[in-house]
C-alpha cells in the first residue's frame, strides 16, 4: 500500500513542479534543495525506533505520507517544498522499518527467494499508479490523485495495525547507553561489502529517480502529452513483473552474473535516449527498454546488503544503508544542477547512463556464488 501510495503520485508530481517552475534547471535545483532537507530528517529514524521502536515508527511515517499528500494537493510552490521533503523522510521511515521487520521475520536463506516476491508485488503497484494518478488528474479533479494516495497510505497503516506481525526485538534497558547511530558510518563503510552493497542501491535508486523524476519532464518538453507519458512510466515499471523470472534466473547463476550485464545494458540504453529529441516516441521506447533492464537488478534488490550484514548490527546498519535513496537523490540532482548550467537538458542522460555503465564494473566484485540457492550450490559442488 505504500508503493501505492507513492506511485500514484510519481509522474503527477514532476510535471506540477514543472509546470509551476517552467524551467528544468530550476526544477533540479528545487529537487537538489529537497533531497538534502530529506537526506538530514532521514537521520533522525534511528533516534524515533529507539523513542517509539519500530511500530510506532512505522505508524508516524504512515502518517507523515498522508500529511504529505495534504500538502502537495495545494498547487502551490509554498507547499510543494514541505510536502515533497515530508514525503520522502515518510518514504525512508517505512522503508528502513520494514527492512528490520524483514531481517526478523525472513530467514537469511530465504532472503533471494523473498526479495523477487517483495519486488513483484511493489511492482504492481509502479505498473498501474503512474498512469492512474495522471488519468485522474487530467479527467477528473487536480487534487484527486493526492486524495487516492492518501487513501493508499490509510489502508496501509489499517492494515499493518491489525496484521500480527512478530517484531523486531525492542533495545533492552542498557541499550539506551549505546552510541548514536551515526557512529556507526565509520564501521559501515569499513566493510567492503556493505559499501559495495550501498554504491550498487545507490546508483540503482538514481537511475529510478532519473526515470521517474527527469524523464517526465524530460517527454513534456519533446512534445508527449501527460497521459502519454504516464502510460511510458507505467509500461516502464512493468518489468518488475518479470522479477520472479530474473530471481530463479539469479538463483542458478548468481547475482554477480545478472547484475554485471543489466547495469551494462540499462547504462548504454539510457545514454541513447540524448539522442532522441526530435523522435519522442523512440526516446520513451528508449527508456521503457532501459528501465526493463533495471528491473532484473531489481529482482536481487537489497539481498548483497541482506547477506553481508551482522544481525547484532541490523538497526544502525540499516539506518545507514537506508540512506542510499536519499544519497542518490542529493548526488544525482547535485550532479544535475551543474551539468545543466553548461550543457543542455540531455546531458543528464548521457551522465546516468555513464554512471550505469560504471557500477556494471564494480557489480564484479560481488562473490561468485551469491544468490545462488543452496540446492544449485550442492549440485555444482
Amino acid at each position: 500500500m505504500d508503493t501505492f501510495a507513492r506511485a500514484t503520485l510519481v509522474t503527477v508530481i514532476p510535471l506540477q513542479a514543472y509546470a509551476l517552475l517552467g524551467d528544468p534547471l530550476q526544477y533540479v535545483q528545487l529537487y537538489f534543495l529537497i533531497s538534502s532537507l530529506a537526506l538530514v530528517s532521514s537521520m533522525t529514524v534511528p533516534l524515533l525506533i529507539r523513542a517509539f521502536h519500530h511500530r510506532g515508527t512505522l505508524i508516524l511515517g504512515s502518517c507523515c505520507m498522508m500529511g504529505s499528500a495534504i500538502l502537495l494537493s495545494q498547487q502551490d510552490i509554498f507547499w510543494f517544498v514541505p510536502g515533497l521533503t515530508l514525503q520522502f523522510f515518510a518514504a525512508a521511515t517505512i522503508a528502513i522499518s520494514l527492512n528490520l521487520y524483514i531481517l526478523k521475520n525472513v530467514p537469511r536463506d530465504e532472503l533471494s527467494r523473498f526479495e523477487p516476491v517483495r519486488i513483484l508485488f511493489s511492482g504492481g503497484a509502479w505498473v498501474i499508479g503512474p498512469a492512474l494518478g495522471i488519468f485522474l488528474e487530467q479527467n477528473f479533479m487536480a487534487w484527486l490523485p493526492y486524495l487516492t494516495s492518501g487513501a493508499f497510505s490509510l489502508c496501509q497503516l489499517c492494515l499493518f495495525l491489525v496484521m500480527r506481525i512478530e517484531h523486531p526485538n525492542r533495545e533492552a534497558a542498557g541499550d539506551a547507553k549505546r552510541p548514536n547511530p551515526i557512529r556507526f558510518l565509520r564501521r559501515f563503510f569499513r566493510q567492503p561489502r556493505l559499501v559495495l552493497a550501498w554504491l550498487l542501491s545507490v546508483t540503482r535508486a538514481g537511475w529510478w529517480g532519473l526515470f521517474y523524476n527527469i524523464a517526465p519532464v524530460y517527454l513534456i518538453t519533446i512534445g508527449l502529452e501527460k497521459q502519454t507519458i504516464g502510460n511510458v512510466t507505467s509500461l516502464g515499471s512493468a518489468g518488475m513483473l518479470t522479477v520472479l523470472f530474473w530471481g530463479w534466473i539469479a538463483r542458478r547463476v548468481g547475482l554477480r552474473a545478472l547484475f554485471t550485464n543489466a547495469y551494462a545494458l540499462a547504462g548504454l540504453l539510457t545514454a541513447i535516449v540524448a539522442t532522441t529529441t526530435n523522435y519522442p516516441l523512440l526516446g520513451a521506447c528508449f527508456l521503457v527498454i532501459a528501465a526493463a533492464a533495471t528491473s532484473i537488478i531489481d529482482s536481487g534488490g537489497n539481498v548483497p546488503y541482506l547477506r553481508a550484514v551482522r544481525p547484532n548490527e541490523s538497526s544502525e546498519m540499516t539506518t545507514v544503508y537506508g540512506t542510499y535513496r536519499d544519497i542518490s537523490r542529493v548526488a544525482s540532482q547535485g550532479l544535475y544542477t551543474l551539468l545543466l548550467s553548461v550543457f543542455p537538458f540531455t546531458v543528464i542522460f548521457v551522465a546516468g547512463g555513464g554512471v550505469m555503465i560504471v557500477m556494471s564494473q564494480c557489480a564484479r566484485k560481488l562473490p561468485r556464488g551469491l544468490g545462488v540457492s543452496r540446492e544449485n550450490r550442492d549440485r555444482a559442488g
